[in-house]
């Protein structure tokens, strides 16, 4: 191995080098973090700046006489979450549903990934039993979507 003065060099420019391939290093992690959708931001406690409008709804009767499903209820909602606004981390094990986001924009986290719903997204969210997530909206206006689901009757 060759010694910094039979390369030539100064020990400011070694430092130098050094420092430009730590900063090198150090921006390619964060470009890949963030391009790999990584979230930035820890899950609220609580809903923040959410609020739910009923739009319709099939009882459990009407499940079970259509279907035969009984013990659920489905429904649709129009849920809002404001700017800067949130909704809780939460599971969909045993609550099926589907979102579509028809204005604004919100970005779902789920298992650390980020993943962004705008409007013009032709795609719903799709909430399985494998769904534990949360959502946020990081825009200037509303974020509101339609959310279709199932849940179990509560007594």
């Amino acid at each position: 191995m060759k010694s910094i003065k039979q390369l030539g060099l100064s020990y400011g420019q070694v430092n130098l080098k050094v420092i430009l391939i730590y900063f090198v290093v150090l921006s390619t992690g964060l470009v890949i973090g963030f391009a790999n959708g990584s979230s930035h931001r820890q899950p609220p406690a609580e809903h923040e700046g959410v609020s739910v409008v009923p739009l319709g709804q099939l009882k459990e009767s009407s499940l079970k006489m259509q279907i035969g499903l009984s013990g659920y209820e489905m429904k649709l909602r129009e849920i809002t979450v404001e700017p800067g606004g949130a909704i809780k981390e939460h599971s969909h094990a045993t609550r099926p549903g589907l979102v579509k986001t028809i204005s604004g924009s919100w970005i779902e986290v789920r298992n650390g990934i980020e993943k962004s719903y705008p409007a013009t997204k032709k795609e719903a969210l799709v909430e399985d039993e494998n769904t534990v997530h949360w959502l946020y909206n990081d825009g200037d206006v509303p974020a509101v979507a339609l959310v279709c689901g199932l849940s179990k009757v509560t007594q």
